[in-house]
């Protein structure tokens, strides 16, 4: 689904990545971590076309990819409403109001997007992604807003996106107590790859001592 192949970015004179590669399949779950600093925002961008290596290759075998940004830039000055967000995504209401269900974030439809908390926004831009039918979707730590409350039920629906639609899921997170499902697979970067693999191989890894936090 995705193969990076000795990929390197530099910002001027600063080496963001040096000669990364992997590549995931289908109805993957890779947890991307690293220090701060330590590239993981860099290769999203690159995953998701807006910035360009320096030099190798990123193959991805689809163009349909659901991003959700760490900072979510709404446009609040416009006037919109959740449901008219959505509405111009995917013009099936029915498909919204389940989502916005799943999300418990029915009471909302027709609140007007300056007036949600962070972590309200950042569950409509999901419902967003996913109203699109990406093959790839990408979080770049996207509980940070979230109220602990709600965090597991968003972190099992992506484990059930997972399964039950194949979907390959890239989650950058600083974090993985709270989301480490197992046959996971984590990508433990830091300008270059230090460690890719099953998440029950990495646990092996950092007992060795080779990863502090």
């Amino acid at each position: 689904m995705v193969k990076m192949n000795g990929l390197n970015v530099y910002y001027h004179t600063y080496h963001a990545l040096k000669d990364v590669s992997f590549e995931i399949q289908k109805g993957d779950f890779l947890h991307v971590i690293g220090p701060n600093g330590s590239g993981k925002s860099t290769l999203i961008k690159v995953l998701v076309g807006l910035l360009k290596p320096t030099s190798g290759h990123v193959l991805t075998e689809t163009h349909k990819i659901g991003y959700l940004p760490q900072n979510l830039h709404v446009n609040d000055h416009i006037p919109m409403t959740v449901y008219e967000l959505l509405y111009a995504i995917s013009p099936q209401e029915s498909k919204i109001n389940e989502w916005l269900s799943i999300m418990q974030m029915t009471d909302y439809k027709k609140a007007s997007l300056k007036t949600l908390s962070g972590g309200q926004k950042q569950r409509i831009y999901l419902v967003r992604a996913l109203l699109q039918h990406p093959d790839i979707l990408i979080l770049d730590e996207p509980t940070s807003a979230l109220d602990p409350t709600f965090r597991e039920a968003f972190l099992s629906l992506l484990h059930d996106l997972q399964v039950n639609q194949e979907m390959t899921i890239i989650h950058v997170t600083h974090d993985l107590t709270d989301v480490v499902k197992t046959k996971c697979k984590v990508l433990y970067i830091d300008q270059k790859v230090k460690f890719f693999g099953l998440y029950e191989a990495f646990k092996d890894f950092e007992h060795e001592g080779h990863h502090h936090a």
